[in-house]
């Protein structure tokens, strides 16, 4: 592998006019076919579960009642104190706004309060239901702001009015300015690494253009494949993440390169089949686990797990090919100026590489990362126990997690659907925002009318029903819908008992009465996804900490070094897990973010997380763990190939992390709760994996684990196969090179027992 990414860096280095003319012209086609058969216009928000209850009930509503098989809106009327929404004036107010309302685009029809009974005991709110003969994927993306409009402009003075209702949940949501910052700290980062604004500008030039490439080839198949707006953003913040790490870590060995004397073409080729092939790894890694999403069976997730993992396949692409072309370009300008901090930093650790042993040679003061290794490792034990104890501590609050999908009692405070959400509960109950419906298919019942008024009056007398509609036949008179209306909010843990208890009913009332039900509409829509989501959770971490077993084996040809791996991503996600539940559900320190009311966690998020975290913490895990296996390897010295490693690969580790967390958090401030809960994560799950796992928990192991990290069984060595991450191949081809620009991994007399 290694000598095969040296080749491509070469052939890239020197047709390097070639390679870029094409990677435009491939940008450009990219972004024509966008415009031509996709844009941002056809983004789709709907969440569905193939096979589920919920879903066979929607889609045999669409043949019997097509006209509330769409979705609805909802208009919210309120009075002041001391007056009615039944005064005259409030009346008249109600009929004309809902008379514009039914002029809106895409309307099917209105339902007045009067008609409905949607009016508040106390007679001081009312609502207006708007119907829609389309699900929420397919309104139109100016429908809602259409009906806002008309809303705002009809007549109705004295009255309040509201607009919201479930066609306004999970609203698309467009990246803003605020986004930016992201990619102003990297640039603030990757010059304080590098020294020097051409090096920085490297990896931020070809991740931008990365990203712009993968965001439009996304787009354009918005007209063949349903794809949210959560999966188009989760996809732009991974692919400017990885695309600047992974070319930060290829710039930095090639600046390393050249600072050493070599050739910019040679170096180009080294630092490709050294620190590129540890990419292509972390790249692999993060491309499955995304593509892992595919088994949960959901085809909301299916799609955010492919377009993230799309987003990685052409971060990867670009760096292997476009970055050794604009290194092409740069020639020998990357190359540290004489006398300046980097040229002094890489003529330190060219002197320690090429002294007999891993100490500091010369006097040099000992800073940064390695100084950090070193207290890590000074009592490795109580490091331990330490850190651990920390991240269970922050863990601990995910026992008691609340997986939903959320609606608009998450909506921004000041936002129409979220004043709406509130006062509907105020006035009428919560969970008059989030009705049930029950499908009856009655054609197989011998009394079809005796049927359904038992099956209503079963429903009424189960805990926690506020009301009951009337049964509403179908044309064909083969089916009934009844609406019931819990007294708890749709996320909530008891509305998410009366489906289950409703459930368990239906085989009793079939039995008695010849009738089958099923339970659907939005709130059952999302208490399935929830469910499906929360059993899938534990089969896909178990794949996910196998897969990182198997792949850290082969990587690293050690037994200990696998476990603590996977041992130190099942901290982090958990840690992760912890701190989203305390801020987004417990409410705590929920201020600082911008999160004005506390709800349940978006039940994909864990899965979501697991998946990215896990290529994340892999990217870190081999450029942190492969510099230091490479000095074990020349000195047979755990403690010093730990500081070693600290010293080589920590700074860019560290600067690494802080670029992706930074590009993470900036999407915290986003309005929708769904991708502020993910970028919080993220960000978190990302430092922490970094920082405590990455950089103090692993030395502290390794160094108490000693020659026992780096031993594997004779016999299992046969058996795996040399991925050569590490390029001991260039090093055989090129023996001349300085010791600290090609990795040595071990030979086979490596894995044999190391205390004889």
């Amino acid at each position: 592998m290694a000598s095969l990414l040296y080749r491509i860096a070469r052939a890239m280095f020197r047709r390097r006019r070639a390679v870029v003319a094409v990677w435009v012209v491939a940008a450009a086609a990219a972004i024509a076919c966008m415009a031509a058969f996709g844009g941002a216009g056809k983004i789709d928000q709907t969440f569905t579960v193939p096979g589920s209850q919920s879903q066979q009930a929607l889609d045999r509503m669409k043949q019997e009642f097509p006209a509330a098989s769409g979705t609805t809106a909802q208009i919210v009327f309120t009075v002041p104190r001391g007056q009615q929404v039944t005064d005259p004036a409030a009346a008249q107010a109600i009929a004309s706004t809902l008379a514009a309302a039914a002029r809106a685009p895409q309307v099917a029809g209105v339902v007045p309060p009067q008609k409905s009974g949607a009016i508040s005991p106390q007679r001081t709110a009312a609502i207006g239901q708007v119907d829609y003969q389309v699900s929420g994927s397919n309104l139109k993306s100016t429908t809602l702001d259409a009906l806002r409009t008309a809303v705002d402009n009809a007549p109705h003075e004295g009255v309040t009015v509201q607009v919201g209702g479930p066609a306004f949940n999970n609203s698309p949501v467009n990246p803003g300015a605020e986004d930016l910052i992201g990619v102003l700290v990297a640039v603030l980062v990757l010059t304080v690494t590098f020294g020097s604004l051409l090096s920085a500008g490297m990896p931020l030039l070809t991740a931008l253009f990365g990203v712009v490439t993968a965001v439009a080839a996304t787009l354009s198949l918005t007209s063949a494949v349903s794809i949210s707006s959560t999966a188009l953003t989760l996809a732009l913040m991974i692919g400017l993440a990885v695309g600047i790490d992974y070319a930060l870590f290829i710039v930095t060995r090639h600046r390393s390169q050249l600072a050493q004397g070599t050739d910019p073409e040679e170096s180009a080729g080294l630092a490709l089949g050294t620190a590129g092939s540890a990419v292509l790894f972390a790249g692999l890694t993060v491309m499955i686990a995304m593509a892992g999403l595919l088994v949960v069976g959901i085809p909301f997730l299916s799609v955010m797990g492919l377009c993230a993992a799309g987003a990685v396949l052409i971060a990867v692409a670009v760096a292997l090919t476009l970055l050794p072309a604009v290194l092409g370009f740069a020639g020998s300008r990357l190359t540290p100026k004489p006398g300046s901090r980097a040229a002094r930093r890489e003529a330190d650790l060219a002197a320690v590489a090429a002294g007999s042993g891993p100490s500091p040679a010369g006097g040099r003061r000992i800073k940064g990362a390695e100084r950090w290794a070193q207290l890590a490792t000074r009592r490795p034990l109580i490091t331990v126990v330490l850190a651990v104890a920390a991240m269970g501590l922050l863990a601990w609050p995910a026992h008691s997690m609340n997986l939903a999908l959320p609606d608009n009692s998450t909506a921004p405070g000041s936002s129409s659907q979220r004043i709406a959400y509130d006062q509907v509960s105020d006035n009428f109950g919560p969970g008059f925002n989030g009705p049930l419906l029950i499908l009856a298919d009655t054609s197989h019942s011998p009394d079809p009318a005796a049927s359904l008024e038992h099956i209503t009056a079963s429903l009424r007398a189960l805990p926690d029903v506020a009301a009951v509609t009337a049964p509403q036949t179908s044309a064909k008179s083969e089916a009934a819908l009844i609406e019931l209306v819990p007294r708890s909010a749709p996320s909530a843990q008891a509305t998410k008992d009366l489906v289950n208890a409703i459930r368990d009913d239906a085989a009793q009332l079939r039995g008695s009465t010849g009738t089958s039900i099923a339970v659907t509409g939005t709130t059952a829509v999302g208490i399935d996804v929830s469910s499906k989501l929360s059993a899938a959770m534990v089969p896909f971490g178990i794949v996910v900490v196998g897969l990182s077993l198997i792949l850290l084996l082969l990587i690293f040809r050690s037994l200990v070094v696998p476990v603590k791996a996977a041992a130190g991503f099942l901290l982090s996600v958990g840690a992760s897990f912890g701190l989203v539940v305390g801020l987004f559900q417990d409410g705590h320190l929920d201020r600082v973010i911008g999160v004005d009311t506390t709800g349940p966690v978006t039940s994909f998020l864990p899965i979501i997380l697991m998946a990215v975290l896990f290529g994340l913490a892999m990217d870190y895990e081999v450029f942190l763990v492969s510099r230091m296996r490479e000095d074990y390897v020349r000195h047979r010295d755990p403690r010093g190939a730990v500081h070693a490693g600290a010293r080589n690969a920590g700074r860019v580790v560290t600067a690494a992390a802080l670029i992706m967390f930074a590009v993470f958090a900036s999407f915290v401030t986003s309005e929708s709760m769904i991708l502020k809960q993910i970028a919080f994560a993220l960000a978190v799950g990302v430092l922490l994996d970094a920082f405590v796992v990455r950089m103090t928990l692993v030395p502290a192991v390794l160094a108490l684990t000693g020659r026992a990290a780096w031993w594997l069984p004779r016999w299992l060595d046969r058996l795996l196969p040399d991925l050569d991450i590490e390029g001991e191949s260039l090093h055989r081809q090129h023996p001349d090179t300085p010791p600290r620009t090609i990795p040595r991994p071990a030979t086979d007399t490596s894995t044999q027992d190391v205390s004889r």
